[in-house]
Parts: structure tokens; C-alpha cells; sequence
């Protein structure tokens, strides 16, 4: 059962894509969108992606912040990224603290659920039946 709207955000401190230090506290004051998904370059999750990829300059319109975050690792975590070409962060969770932290374990996976993490750090939207195709835009819906 993912966490609930009004939750407090679990903090968290991990590696993203490119190796860099990334807390969900460097965040704060800004609307930060975290994905969870099961794995780098399977046909969901890259259309997924690619949602937020195509859908990402009306995110940065909003000062939004879009991180995904699975169990692979840096490595698989910066092949993704680099052929499909995405501009935001994937953060590495590769012993599944934040899956766990954020109650999406799906036994070795992260489940696809997505949080909407407001300014002071509260969930304020949780969406765990995500249409993958769509999934940007319809988390745009919920902002506007």
C-alpha cells in the first residue's frame, strides 16, 4: 500500500544517473514529482519515460522537479537515459531503501506508483494506476 496524501515525504540521500549526490531535501520549496517504475528499458517504463521526456518543458514552465527512481544501478540507470534521451535525474536504489521508504517494494522491484511531493515536502497526490503512455500529461491535469 503506498504512502498516503498529507504523508511526509521520506528524506532520502542516493546517486542519480551520472553518479551525483541527490536528497529529496535539495528539493525543498519546489514541487517535486518522484516515479517509482520497475526497470530501465522495458516497453512500460520506457514509454513512461518518455512521457515525461516529451511532456518535460511544460514541467519546467511549473519549476517542477521530475525524478524517476527504480533498483537498477548507475550504470543501467545512465544507458537508459542516454538512449532515450531524457533530461531528468534517475536516481539509483539499488538496495531498495527508497522503494521500501516509500512502500512500492514489489519483492526486487519498485512498483509503478507516483508521488507528487508539494513545497514543504508533503505528498499531495499519489497515482498507483498509472497509464504509461500518458502518465506526464495526466499528472500535468492534476497541477493545472
Amino acid at each position: 500500500m503506498a504512502l498516503t496524501v498529507g504523508t511526509v515525504a521520506p528524506n532520502f540521500t542516493t546517486v542519480d544517473d551520472e553518479g551525483k549526490t541527490v536528497s529529496l531535501s535539495d528539493f525543498k520549496g519546489k514541487i517535486v514529482v518522484l516515479y517509482f517504475y520497475p526497470k530501465d528499458d522495458t516497453p512500460g517504463c520506457t514509454k513512461q519515460a518518455q512521457s515525461f521526456r516529451d511532456n518535460f518543458a511544460q514541467y519546467q514552465d511549473k519549476e517542477m522537479v521530475v525524478l524517476g527512481v527504480s533498483m537498477d544501478d548507475q550504470t543501467s540507470h545512465q544507458q537508459f537515459k542516454e538512449k532515450y534521451g531524457l533530461p531528468f535525474q534517475l536516481l539509483v536504489d539499488a538496495d531498495g531503501a527508497i522503494t521500501q521508504a516509500y512502500d512500492v517494494s514489489g519483492g526486487g522491484y519498485a512498483k509503478r506508483v507516483t508521488y507528487i511531493i508539494d513545497a514543504e515536502g508533503k505528498i499531495s497526490y499519489v497515482d498507483d494506476k498509472v497509464n504509461t503512455a500518458s502518465h506526464a500529461v495526466d499528472i500535468l491535469g492534476y497541477i493545472a
